[in-house]
């Protein structure tokens, strides 16, 4: 179990990364591979104490179900809901500018949907998780870096409605983890929502 200290420190590299690779160096890549390798490096740091294989772990199969079935109306709700979010008009520029255009988002979407999602459950759900069946600060902090990403391309509102709905989520995948004894359930989730997210927006972008 990590100190109260260690788990209030370890988000800071991977916010640094993800701030970096959007305003400094404006580039989807960087921002995304920057983040993972933050994450791995504040794991090593913390001298890791979760088996890996805990990412392959679901005692009740139905938890799986449950978290992908929920996690794939995402990219659905984002589709319906566009005009209403207040999308940028120039996001398909502003996606162009930080690297993702139509040949690069393939790769960029594999790797994305197919990395990510472990990475992320391991870290925000299992080193930095809890089974506290009440909102925990870190479902909140897992949210506040979405922001970032966010930022300029959807209308204010639509960034608060958005962390409300990415804290509910990290609470979610907590809560699926608690319940299933493994990560498998919420990463499967997490997969089908960064997939079907992605797809939406390299549809209505490109």
């Amino acid at each position: 179990m990590q100190s109260y200290e260690q788990k209030w420190l370890a988000p800071i590299p991977p916010y640094l990364a993800v701030w970096a690779g959007l305003f400094l160096f404006k580039s989807a890549w960087m921002t995304l591979v920057g983040f993972h390798i933050a994450i791995l490096l504040t794991l090593l740091f913390l001298r890791l104490n979760l088996p890996v294989n805990i990412l392959l772990k679901s005692k009740f199969p139905k938890w799986i179900l449950v978290s992908v079935l929920i996690c794939s109306t995402s990219g659905i709700g984002l589709y319906f809901l566009w005009d209403l979010f207040g999308i940028a008009s120039d996001l398909p520029s502003q996606l162009k500018n930080i690297g993702l255009n139509s040949s690069s988002w393939p790769m960029f979407m594999t790797y994305f949907v197919l990395v990510n999602p472990f990475v992320e459950e391991y870290f925000w759900r299992g080193i930095l998780g809890s089974d506290s069946k009440q909102l925990y600060f870190m479902d909140v902090i897992f949210a506040g870096y979405h922001v970032m990403i966010l930022w300029g391309r959807v209308q204010p509102f639509s960034i608060l409605f958005a962390f409300a709905v990415l804290t509910s989520a990290g609470w979610l995948w907590r809560q699926i983890a608690r319940e299933d004894k493994g990560l498998l359930a919420p990463a499967l989730g997490h997969m089908t929502a960064d997939f079907s997210i992605l797809l939406t927006v390299y549809w209505l972008t490109t």
